[in-house]
């Protein structure tokens, strides 16, 4: 573990009145961890402007699995991504929308793709991607 380095900030009073109530709301315990979560938060966005990086994270999609094709066409992307693909998760939310989650790990520039193949896949609802780190720098 690395060591603990304390450091001085100068904040607009109202600015860390809001610091403050943000901290409250989201049940932390000090503002340094609050601190910290928002520079990590800020390094793993970075990271993924580094395309030929590696990284990890979830694709989540709703759709209609009733709509013709779609299903097939979901899983012909998947297998041509199955070198980034870690697992899936398919979840029945009601008699015709499903929602997968599709954990990667690989380039970001190939899971942007395989995201994007996804998302202009015809009769997606809705895609969002959760983007992490392999916390190699963080």
């Amino acid at each position: 573990m690395n060591s603990i380095k304390r450091f001085g900030v100068s904040i607009e009073s109202n600015l860390i009145d809001k610091f403050d109530r943000y901290i409250k709301s989201k049940n932390y315990t000090n503002r340094s961890e609050a601190l910290r979560d928002l520079i990590r938060k800020e390094l793993v966005g970075e990271e993924w402007l580094q395309l030929d990086k590696n990284a990890a994270g979830a694709i989540v999609l709703v759709y209609d699995h009733h709509k013709r094709e779609l299903v097939d066409s979901l899983i012909d992307i998947q297998h041509d991504y199955h070198k980034i693909i870690i697992s899936t998760q398919h979840i029945h939310l009601d008699q015709s929308i499903c929602l997968e989650i599709v954990v990667v790990k690989g380039k970001i520039n190939e899971i942007y793709k395989l995201e994007s193949r996804l998302k202009s896949t015809k009769g997606v609802k809705h895609i969002s991607l959760s983007k992490s780190t392999l916390a190699e720098d963080i």
